[in-house]
């Protein structure tokens, strides 16, 4: 694994900036998509989303400032692109963002990509309904073992807020799978 420092530095200069880039898709490639996942929920439209994410990292390197981490920097680039996709398919449809998150929780048991069991698809449902910021939060914290600070340098917010998001999204869906399961 190449040390972060390296590999911004390989990645805007133009002689290694291809193979450099290799790398970071190797190394990055899997947490990111599924971080993206979450958000977008489908297989499918994940591997799309995760692709303009590395287009517009490849594209913008150059303007990463090196004050934030390099992943810190590309999971926000994968967070707006998830958010801006979802919100796209929601207005293509017609539907509210909140209703197009319900839609897509709806689909969870029959993507075959889904290996999850009823508690899963039960949990997947509960964060569905949380609005959407608490939605990333809670993804973040919990799935993906982020710290607050990191969290909130993806997302542009305060630590407070952060923890105060991560409380409420616990909660409703603490009450969610107690009203939910069987």
């Amino acid at each position: 694994m190449v040390a972060e420092i390296t590999l911004v530095a390989q990645l805007k200069n133009k002689q290694t900036k291809e193979i450099a880039f290799r790398e970071l898709i190797k190394q990055y490639k899997e947490r990111l998509y599924w971080h993206i996942r979450k958000i977008v929920v489908s297989h499918d439209d994940a591997d799309d989303v995760l692709q303009n994410t590395f287009i517009k990292i490849f594209n913008n390197i150059d303007k990463f400032n090196e004050q934030s981490k390099l992943f810190s920097w590309m999971y926000r680039i994968a967070t707006n692109e998830s958010i801006t996709f979802i919100n796209k398919r929601a207005k293509e449809r017609n539907l509210d963002i909140s209703d197009y998150q319900q839609h897509l929780a709806s689909t969870i048991e029959s993507d075959d990509f889904f290996t999850g069991d009823e508690i899963q698809v039960i949990l997947q449902k509960a964060i569905a309904t949380l609005p959407q910021k608490q939605q990333l939060v809670f993804n973040m914290k919990y799935f993906d073992e982020l710290k607050y600070e990191e969290i909130s340098e993806i997302l542009e917010t305060s630590v407070g807020g952060l923890k105060a998001s991560y409380f409420h999204a616990v909660k409703k869906i603490e009450h969610y799978i107690k009203n939910n399961s069987h």
